[in-house]
């Protein structure tokens, strides 16, 4: 055996203790893993002076660049996408969560639920803010969908004090404001667009459902209840077998719908404090971020079947990341704010 995939059994050895299983079971995982590890460990960038909370990643592949929300500190990150090398801070947002990066237009669009509560034009070149879209103050969870250029935004809601959420379908080139979607509950979480269809599943957390919206009327024409669980946050979608994954926190699960009926087809046990489902299309897997150290990893053997793969060790508060699968990599920010850890950039080698 190669010192590389020795490494390999080690790793998942550590997350499987990490995840508390038995001594029994971690001597079978550590002799079984290296036919279903999915992640490699690479690089751990200490980020020193951070105390809060990270958001959410953009990539840009042309300009080699990382870009991270920085929501309790009002300012986003960037950091070379190979080294992981911090580059330069960008001042003048606040609160910054949502980050969609705009490649033809060399411009990056932020969300904030700090500052004015609009959503912000930020210049690739210049890192210089050079516009604005209004709409329902505050946004926090957006989508994008890239067959009709719409950008999807969740706005108001608890973080602005408002009792009320909604959906904002906007022009991101344009800012122009096509209309809002209105939700009576103040806690509205992540959201996922069918590429080749007229739907957006939007996790409606403050009524623990999950709420199927048509873009065409900007309609909910269905609203399941996750009926398991409560605080359904974090939401990733496989269009090409018509799956939902949905992860919740009270208890901390991670649920496989039927994105047509809305039916649990699985569920298994996730890390705490999820804040990030990404589906690997390429590798048919599903990455749980969750805050307790490690990520939770399981494979789509079809449709209908899944199976849990050996946790893979992260850092406390390791809770958002963005999988990039044009480097096969996965980037995770470790958010001392949601834990007694260190700030982080995590980067792990997505395993084929």
């Amino acid at each position: 055996m190669s010192m590389r995939l020795s490494l390999r059994s080690l790793l998942a050895t550590l997350a499987v203790v990490l995840a508390g299983q038995s001594p029994a079971t971690v001597m079978m995982s550590a002799a079984t893993a290296e036919p279903t590890h999915a992640l490699e460990a690479l690089n751990r960038i200490e980020l020193p002076g951070y105390t809060g909370n990270f958001e959410h990643f953009a990539v840009d592949l042309k300009g080699n660049r990382l870009f991270l929300a920085a929501q309790d500190h009002d300012t986003l990150e960037v950091f070379e996408l190979g080294s992981g090398k911090h580059i330069r801070s960008i001042a003048g947002v606040g609160a910054p969560h949502g980050l969609l990066y705009l490649a033809d237009a060399d411009r990056l669009i932020v969300t904030q639920t700090g500052s004015d509560g609009a959503t912000k034009v930020i210049d690739g070149a210049s890192y210089q803010i050079i516009g604005s879209f209004r709409h329902t103050s505050g946004a926090e969870w957006m989508g994008y969908d890239a067959t009709r250029k719409r950008l999807y935004l969740v706005a108001g809601g608890y973080n602005m004090h408002q009792p009320n959420s909604w959906l904002v379908e906007i022009d991101p080139y344009t800012g122009r404001n096509y209309g809002e979607l209105k939700f009576a509950a103040d806690r509205v979480g992540a959201l996922v667009l069918e590429e080749h269809g007229d739907r957006v599943y939007v996790n409606v957390t403050g009524k623990n459902e999950m709420a199927v919206v048509d873009k065409n009327t900007r309609s909910i024409i269905a609203t399941w209840p996750i009926a398991e669980a409560r605080r359904n946050v974090p939401l990733a979608f496989d269009e090409a077998t018509r799956r939902l994954f949905v992860a919740t926190r009270a208890p901390s699960r991670l649920f496989v719908l039927d994105a047509d009926t809305g039916a649990t087809v699985a569920s298994f046990k996730a890390p705490a404090t999820c804040n990030q489902v990404l589906f690997d299309k390429v590798n048919r897997r599903v990455y749980a971020l969750g805050g307790e150290g490690y990520i939770g990893v399981f494979a789509e053997k079809d449709r209908d079947h899944y199976e849990e793969l050996p946790p893979v060790a992260s850092a406390p508060g390791a809770t958002t990341g963005i999988l990039v699968p044009e480097l096969h990599r996965l980037y995770v920010a470790a958010s001392p704010g949601r834990s007694a850890g260190k700030a982080e950039l995590l980067s792990f080698d997505v395993l084929r």
